[in-house]
């Protein structure tokens, strides 16, 4: 069986309210920053699916995305394999 290593980012939809990305923007002028501006917080899964077909792995990551890690009415998500390293 093949161990197949994703990525998954789950950040909040744009027009949604992001109170995490707003309480970091309106700190970093306190620590001397001044340019950044547009901040906005999510989170990143990592994971393994060990199956054989690279499509079934991505499915359930898929399906992990939209029904456990993300909460689909008010948050966006993207799924990446990532390579082994060699």
């Amino acid at each position: 069986m093949t161990s197949r290593r994703f990525v998954v980012s789950v950040m909040p939809r744009e027009g949604i309210l992001d109170p995490q990305g707003r309480a970091v923007e309106t700190s970093l002028p306190h620590l001397g920053v001044t340019s950044v501006h547009g901040v906005r917080v999510g989170r990143r899964v990592e994971l393994s699916v060990d199956v054989e077909d690279a499509a079934e792995a991505r499915a359930v990551v898929d399906r992990l995305a939209g029904e456990l890690f993300a909460n689909p009415l008010i948050e966006a998500w993207t799924v990446e394999p990532v390579e082994p390293a060699s």
